[in-house]
């Protein structure tokens, strides 16, 4: 297999095993290369964003100049999406003038509709459902400091949240088992977990919920956790960090893990709510190597998705 079956890029949950393959090893392959290959020459990606980002709009707008194309940013001030123009209009127009699509945005029907009415490529760069871009390159952070990823456990603790939607999703599909522990009422949605259960009886992942940190980091190769508070929950902010309070990544937990475990965070990280500053920046942190991947695994999934 050399391209990807489906022209978009939305849910892990869409892609084959073979596909997510592809893109791990593609990753590998262009991280390797030259920056400049210029697979992408004269191509440009509207980038649409209704959440502000770091990651996300710098590692895809270097990532398409490395291919030799264009990033073009767009807020949702800066289209008519703003004032009242539909994702309909809006899909069809930019199919005209751009060869692809990246945007992050609240609704996961945004980027649903998007690619249904673009005839190019749409990438999910995040949504409030899931953020698959994100999870694909944290498995390939995974494969790089440990050599494999079949059989190893990874355990989630915190907001069960669209990154651990799509976390779940990866891992099943890559054969990773996963941890995940939240509190009543911050889980993950069902119907993503029944639907990576039938995947994992392809692969043999296994997938563990609990409602205790210390039990999902235990036996656990890596350990991962994300912001409590999400944009758009600003609102919620007391009572989720109330909420969540035991579900800290620090060093007390971090005692009850083995020794070599890896600790991820998709960044950014709120210091001293889900993650202290001695984990975060600790001998175990692979941080900042998940991020820098975000860069490449990006610069894949657009090579796959738009190279002629």
């Amino acid at each position: 297999m050399t391209t990807l079956s489906k022209k978009d890029l939305i849910s892990v949950s869409l892609l084959s095993i073979e596909e997510v393959e592809l893109i791990l090893t593609e990753t590998e392959r262009l991280k390797k290369c030259p920056r400049n290959i210029n697979v992408l020459a004269g191509q440009t990606l509207a980038m649409i964003f209704e959440k502000s980002s770091t990651r996300t709009r710098v590692s895809f707008e270097v990532g398409m100049y490395q291919l030799g194309g264009l990033g073009m940013y767009f807020s949702s001030r800066d289209l008519q999406i703003g004032r009242g123009e539909t994702i309909h209009d809006t899909a069809k127009v930019l199919s005209r003038y751009v060869n692809g699509i990246m945007a992050r945005t609240f609704a996961h029907q945004t980027v649903l509709d998007l690619a249904k009415y673009a005839s190019i490529p749409v990438i999910n760069g995040l949504t409030d459902y899931d953020h698959p871009c994100q999870a694909l390159c944290d498995i390939f952070t995974v494969y790089e400091h440990k050599g494999k990823l079949k059989g190893l456990t990874m355990a989630y603790i915190g907001d069960g949240n669209n990154v651990l939607h799509s976390l779940v999703q990866s891992c099943v599909k890559v054969g990773m088992n996963i941890n995940y522990a939240s509190p009543e009422g911050y889980r993950p949605l069902e119907s993503v977990i029944t639907e990576a259960k039938d995947v994992a009886k392809t692969t043999g992942s296994i997938i563990t919920p609990t409602d205790n940190a210390y039990d999902a980091i235990k036996n656990a190769d890596i350990i991962y956790t994300d912001v409590w508070v999400s944009m758009g929950q600003e609102e919620e902010n007391q009572k989720r960090i109330k909420d969540l309070k035991e579900f800290q990544l620090n060093g007390e937990l971090m005692k009850k893990a083995k020794p070599d475990v890896l600790v991820m965070h998709c960044l950014p990280a709120h210091r001293g709510e889900e993650i202290t500053d001695e984990v975060v920046d600790g001998p175990n942190s692979i941080v900042f190597d998940q991020a820098e991947n975000r860069l490449h695994t990006q610069k894949a999934i657009m090579k796959l998705l738009m190279a002629k």
